[in-house]
């Protein structure tokens, strides 16, 4: 079966960093692009981070631009989120996901065919 298992969430304080995980299974991943989404209590879930494969194309959303760095580590099936600098306004439940056969990373999530469960983020002093 696929599935995909986020860990690495946690209560920081302001400024603080946490690095995001998401293992990957079930399937040859090359073929996705991978993306984090989060929700906030009583928000959408919005687009965070993407990245193809080979590492040559990214995307992030502006609010975390500069402050997140998304990275995969193919040889473990893994995905990294590492969050630098947070925010109050960063807390939410993160999600990983995967989008099957595309080569550019999409940012809405009704492209992505697989999610997993999330992990909590909470930034608070």
């Amino acid at each position: 079966q696929v599935k995909l298992v986020e860990s690495g969430g946690g209560l920081v304080q302001p400024g603080g960093s946490l690095r995001l995980s998401c293992a990957a299974s079930g399937r040859d991943w090359s073929e996705y692009i991978m993306g984090w989404f989060r929700q906030a209590p009583g928000k959408e879930r919005e687009f965070v981070a993407g990245m193809n494969y080979n590492g040559d194309v990214t995307r992030y959303t502006d609010s975390v631009k500069g402050r997140f760095t998304i990275s995969r580590d193919n040889a473990k099936n893994m995905v990294h989120l590492q969050m630098n600098d947070l925010k109050p306004e960063d807390t939410a439940i993160y999600y990983c996901a995967a989008d099957y056969g595309h080569r550019v990373v999409y940012p809405w999530e009704y492209e992505y065919d697989y999610w997993g469960q999330g992990t909590q983020v909470t930034v608070s002093s």
